[in-house]
């Protein structure tokens, strides 16, 4: 019977999880803006509007601070789930 060796678990990056998830949040609100603009019957803005204070429905500063705001979230993702997975992959 051949048994599989478990690869040691490395440590996760903040920096390059929090632009991933950053650039990867705002990429979808553009996307979601996008849909609204081509499909106005779509309605998908009004998943987004109760998580982003201060973006209405539509304007160049709305969009704008959206997209600052998804990337923020981001960030705050990955400076949260970062240190709590390192820690534990480092108890493992």
């Amino acid at each position: 019977m051949t048994t599989v060796s478990e690869k040691p678990a490395t440590s996760v990056r903040i920096y390059r999880l929090g632009m991933s998830l950053g650039i990867f949040l705002a990429i979808s609100f553009a996307l979601c803006v996008a849909l609204g603009v081509l499909v106005p019957g779509a309605h998908m803005y009004e998943s987004w509007l109760p998580l982003l204070p201060g973006v209405t429905w539509i304007s160049l500063p709305s969009f704008l601070l959206g997209l600052v705001e998804t990337f923020a979230y981001g960030w705050y993702i990955a400076l949260v789930f970062v240190p709590v997975y390192n820690f534990f992959t480092g108890r493992a």
